[in-house]
């Protein structure tokens, strides 16, 4: 089962757009930061709380941060909320049914 960590660090909305964004390619922080409507020390708050969740890894390249998203501890979410995928899955089809019927 994944840490806690994880699951508290994927509550945050910010959090999970920092994850999207990562996931197209590493990031320097700044450029992370103008993304969103806050402080970068709020922003820097937030990549903590990743770092500290390894979700992401950081390096120094001269004078700036570079982050990159670390894919192991979402495959342990994603193994962790496979059997739960049925359910998921049946909601679905339910909703497409009821949508084509109103259609």
């Amino acid at each position: 089962m994944p840490d806690d960590a994880v699951f508290l660090a994927l509550a945050h909305p910010v959090r999970r757009r920092l994850l999207q964004i990562l996931a197209e390619g590493p990031r320097i922080a700044g450029d992370l930061a103008e993304q969103f409507d806050l402080s970068r020390p709020a922003v820097a708050e937030h990549l903590q709380i990743l770092r500290r969740a390894a979700l992401v890894r950081d390096e120094q390249v001269g004078r700036q941060r570079r982050y990159h998203l670390t894919a192991e501890p979402l495959a342990e979410v994603e193994d962790w909320l496979h059997p739960f995928e049925h359910f998921w899955r049946a909601r679905l089809r339910s909703f497409a049914d009821i949508a084509e019927e109103n259609t």
